[in-house]
């Protein structure tokens, strides 16, 4: 039976679509083009012509062709070479050559080929493959064409030009490829956002500013705004609270969403604020067009440039929401690789940085910087021999995780101290210091949870608020010195499972957290001499179950409450005692060895010590003891189990005034030297009773009275 010859065409038509992979673009471009090409040069599939090359289509005699008259193009320069595309004739355009997805015939013919694509589109099919012509133009061109929704490059390819767009709902994948700068135009002075890929959104000229008549208590998301008709819920809008005695003092510089118009004067938005905002405080609301959703993925960067004006670096977000980037490989850039800035909702993951052009320049040299940003996400990245990994400023609620750098000297990790909170790091590694840039930002973090983390340097000194970090190890090392150092603020701290070969060192430079100051199950070498609190630490600081090696002449300078729990404190018994200035000392189990505590205050101290053991002895010749005179220390010692050399006294009490109490205590050898002069005044006394003394020398002991007692109860050996 023969078959129809319609039949035949169609046949033909799929055969040739299939080969050539365009069927599905054809046949969606065939509801719109009803013509069909009669042209007799190119190969015929149907009512759909073929050529070779785009230099061949753009050679095609239009004439005859009718309105939406379809061809496949076998590839840009030669067939098969990936510039394949399938295009449609519109006689009416006049839209303005591009090359790829708005082809001209040559010769200013009229009408236009315009490539049908599914939003996909390469840009082999604008004529780049390689890196020899920038491929700028057909970049912007396929960013303009809204119904492109996914940009993809299959080649190496060079860029001379600083893109900014305001383009949402894009997604740009390199697809593992080089992108290089050579000769790049020069950016702007001090322009980190003067990226390759650059995305803005829109800054409205709708401005709105009110002042809180109540106070705004942390975590609060419901906002006093006066008017509240001038919102509508969905809308973006940058809010920023006015500084306070520094000059970017600010708790608040957010993108947020309007999530709620709760009555007349208050909305709801997608944030809870982080601080204490007082009555009298000013926020400024500025409507924003976000960017939504533009990705870049999968390059290769080459940077190029030597300076802020002539380097290269390939992102940059501003006024955007749920922009992501993954898989760049980033070497020699400036600025840094991804930077943001009023940006929400985010992830930036597999990324990586090796030697950037600069690592002393102010902003230069990072992975990522994060400016004003919310709810970002910062995942398997890793840089070498760069600035920083990851930066936070007034920043909060963002993640880091599984994150590494290498030669870090400079510190991978940072906050800049701009009001950032309620940070989470996890599993990473490279050193880290938060708030560290200076007072006229604040000088101020709060939340902020480290965990798994190891590095060479750990410094939150600054006013970190409820700072808490679990199983951080800290490894000193010759390159970096003073490395090796976990140096925290007392407010509201919470070490656990923690060690550092070098110091610990705990100050205080703000008070605002309810939460006690603990470190516990952790251990940390000191070299001798060390200050382990310093005088500004007036709150309480706990520290259990935690060991303390070269401990030699080591200071507690804090003035508040410190309790040893369960601690271990090892020195050498050729060196000096710990030394200890804070007013309330208790020492609850644990040991020390070599070592001993004197207090040193100029105020009243008391000294608590049950269960403890002592052992060994110290510089001094005293396991206990005390400096000065004039005050008043009182010392509750209860199952103390302290054993000493014989010229080494396990209570050397010289001065005065003094209450004393030891029950239930054991010494063995050394001696006691409680002299009377100690014990003279009214205000002192002495009770030691019910202890056993094993070979223990009575050096100096004040006679017995109304307000001394020795002799009682004591065993003595």
């Amino acid at each position: 039976m023969s078959v129809p010859h319609h039949h035949t065409s169609a046949q033909s038509r799929r055969t040739l679509l299939r080969a050539s992979g365009l069927a599905g673009l054809v046949m969606a471009g065939s509801a719109v083009a009803t013509g069909s090409a009669q042209a007799a040069e190119p190969a015929l599939a149907g009512d759909v012509q073929r050529v070779d090359t785009v230099a061949e289509l753009r050679a095609l005699n239009t004439q005859p062709l009718d309105d939406g008259a379809q061809v496949l193009v076998a590839g840009y320069h030669a067939p098969g070479d990936g510039g394949a595309m399938a295009v449609r004739w519109d006689r009416k355009a006049g839209t303005a050559h591009n090359g790829g997805t708005v082809i001209a015939p040559a010769g200013g013919k009229p009408g236009r080929w315009v490539q049908l694509h599914n939003g996909t589109v390469d840009f082999r099919t604008f004529g780049h493959f390689d890196t020899e012509e920038p491929a700028d133009a057909a970049l912007d061109a396929m960013i303009a064409d809204t119904s492109v929704h996914r940009i993809e490059a299959h080649t190496d390819l060079r860029f001379t030009q600083r893109h900014l767009w305001n383009r949402s709902r894009i997604e740009l994948d390199f697809g593992g490829h080089r992108m290089v700068t050579d000769g790049i135009e020069k950016n702007t002075h001090d322009n980190p956002f003067g990226a390759v890929l650059s995305f803005r959104g829109t800054v409205t000229d709708t401005v709105h500013t009110h002042t809180l008549g109540a106070a705004m208590p942390d975590l609060s998301d419901l906002f006093e705004v006066g008017d509240s008709g001038k919102f509508s819920v969905g809308q973006w809008w940058a809010v920023e609270i006015n500084a306070l005695s520094g000059k970017y003092e600010k708790e608040i510089q957010r993108l947020v969403q309007v999530t709620a118009v709760v009555d007349a004067t208050h909305i709801r938005v997608d944030y809870q604020i982080g601080w204490d905002l007082a009555a009298g405080r000013t926020l400024t609301w500025t409507r924003i067009e976000p960017v939504d959703r533009a990705h870049v993925r999968n390059l290769v960067f080459e940077g190029w440039g030597e300076d802020e004006m002539t380097g290269s670096h390939p992102v940059a977000y501003e006024y955007a929401v749920r922009c992501d980037v993954s898989g760049i490989e980033a070497v020699g850039t400036f600025w840094p690789v991804v930077m943001r800035r009023w940006c929400t909702y985010y992830r930036t993951e597999q990324c990586s940085l090796t030697n950037p052009k600069s690592v002393t320049y102010g902003g230069a040299g990072y992975l990522t910087q994060q400016i004003y940003c919310l709810y970002g996400h910062v995942e398997d990245c890793h840089t070498s021999n760069a600035r920083h990994l990851n930066d936070f400023t007034a920043s909060a609620y963002c993640y880091v995780t599984n994150c590494h750098g290498d030669g870090d000297d400079e510190g991978p990790f940072v906050t800049h101290g701009q009001f950032e909170h309620d940070l989470v790091y996890t599993g990473n590694s490279g050193l880290m210091t938060f708030a560290n840039s200076g007072a006229a930002w604040g000088g101020r973090a709060k939340r902020i949870t480290v965990r798994r983390h190891a590095c060479s340097w750990f410094v939150a000194r600054v006013k970190i608020t409820d700072l808490t970090l679990e199983d951080v190890l800290v490894i000193g090392k010759k390159s970096l010195s003073g490395s090796g150092m976990l140096w925290v603020n007392a407010d509201g701290v919470q070490l656990r499972g923690c060690t550092a070969s070098g110091p610990l060192i705990i100050s205080q430079a703000s008070t605002l957290s309810a939460r006690p100051n603990v470190i516990a199950d952790s251990a940390f070498t000191f070299a001798a001499g060390a200050e382990v609190t310093q005088a500004n630490v007036a709150a309480p600081v706990t520290l259990a179950r935690t060991t303390l090696n070269g401990v030699d002449g080591a200071v507690f300078n804090g003035a508040g409450s410190l309790v040893l729990d369960q601690c271990a404190l090892t020195g050498s018994k050729d060196t000096a005692p710990v030394s200890l200035t804070h007013t309330d000392i208790t020492v609850t189990g644990g040991e020390l060895r070599n070592t001993g505590l004197k207090l040193t205050s100029a105020k009243d101290q008391r000294l608590r010590i049950d269960g403890a053991r002592i052992n060994g002895t110290n510089k001094d010749g005293a396991l206990l003891s005390r400096t000065g005179s004039g005050r008043t220390v009182d010392w509750q010692l209860s199952g103390l189990d302290s054993t000493a050399p014989k010229d080494t006294a396990h209570v050397l009490i010289a001065e005065g005034p003094n209450r004393y109490r030891a029950t239930g205590c054991t010494f063995t050898g050394g001696r006691l030297e409680l002299r009377p002069t100690a014990f003279a005044g009214s205000g002192s006394h002495l009770l030691h009773t019910g202890c056993v003394e094993d070979g223990t020398e009575r050096t100096a002991l004040p006679d017995e009275g109304g307000r001394v007692a020795h002799t009682a109860a004591t065993l003595r050996f």
